[in-house]
């Protein structure tokens, strides 16, 4: 197996990295911090937070798949300075002020308890940005990432995102610097979540395919009764269920699938594209193991990159 066999590489562009470092952070200012759900009654709080980097070597120098970092204040238990946190970049190129200037993130409010004790745990950074209130000031560093952008070309491309919950940030981006730039090409965006109420930027993604024809915007919501009746729909058994709009693109050598979300989702994503595409097709995504291709329900992750091996027209960026 070799991921170097697969049609039309994307040539992705040369971006900047790492311009602030955790013992240099630049100074941003919030603007902006609302809800961004599509229901207030979502099991989840999760908000839309644009920040001000004007004055730094952030401004208009930062590309939708890039993460920026977060410094929190205060120390940890141990008395060390908290350690940076990664958020993808919501934003497009231009920014949401179209001059690179207003950057935005998406963050979930991390509330949980630790399962020992049953004592609460709050996620760090997450409320510490969500807490924030317009006109406080952030310690921000980045941006960090290279693989997980637009090509240097978008329109020698069709786009099939994939997202779960707040892997939703960069493809608002993504799918924003495609249409501002007027390109033609087809984009589909799959958006998995719970309930209806917990999609996110729902009704700016209904608006953006309502408006550009090009553009599609497809929903799995694994909790909530199906309006056939049907078993749960996954953000993976999307693929199937819209084969008719989908599939056609799969199969087409211009299109690049990009994946975004909570680590395990990949694994369903690719044994669907498995099910459902011929070998010749899917081999411009993925090599598998004949005793693989053998028994596609055993798939698990531990095999990725072993006996399952995206090729270069797959971006896989999950988290814990």
């Amino acid at each position: 197996m070799t991921n170097d066999t697969a049609p039309v590489a994307p040539l992705l562009p040369d971006v900047e990295m790492h311009l602030y470092k955790p013992n240099a952070p630049a100074t941003a200012r919030i603007v902006r911090s609302e809800i961004c759900t599509a229901s207030r009654k979502a099991a989840g709080i999760v908000r839309h937070i644009e920040f001000d980097v004007s004055g730094t070597d952030l401004e208009g120098r930062c590309k939708p798949g890039q993460s920026i970092g977060i410094i929190a204040p205060g120390e940890d238990a141990k008395g060390r300075p908290h350690r940076v946190r990664l958020y993808s970049l919501a934003s497009p190129t231009k920014g949401e002020d179209g001059n690179g200037a207003i950057l935005s993130t998406t963050v979930k409010r991390t509330v949980d308890e630790h399962w020992e004790d049953h004592t609460l745990f709050l996620g760090v950074a997450s409320n510490y940005l969500c807490d924030l209130a317009e006109g406080a000031e952030i310690q921000v560093t980045g941006p960090a990432g290279k693989r997980f952008i637009l090509p240097e070309d978008p329109s020698a491309h069709d786009y099939v995102f994939v997202a779960t919950g707040t892997g939703i940030a960069p493809f608002r981006g993504m799918v924003r610097d495609l249409i501002d730039a007027g390109c033609e090409s087809q984009v589909a965006l799959l958006m998995g979540a719970p309930y209806e109420t917990d999609l996110l930027y729902h009704d700016e993604f209904t608006g953006l395919a309502s408006g550009y024809e090009q553009f599609t915007y497809h929903t799995a919501l694994s909790r909530q009764p199906q309006p056939d009746g049907g078993d749960r729909m996954y953000v993976h058994k999307r693929l199937g269920a819209d084969r008719e709009r989908l599939g056609p693109m799969l199969e087409s050598e211009r299109t690049l699938v990009y994946v975004c979300g909570i680590a395990g989702m990949e694994i369903g994503l690719l044994q669907e594209m498995a099910r459902i595409m011929p070998g010749s097709s899917l081999e411009q995504y993925l090599h598998a193991t004949p005793e693989a291709l053998a028994d596609i329900d055993g798939w698990n992750r531990k095999m990725l990159h072993r006996e399952i091996k995206t090729t270069k027209r797959v971006m896989l960026e999950v988290y814990a």
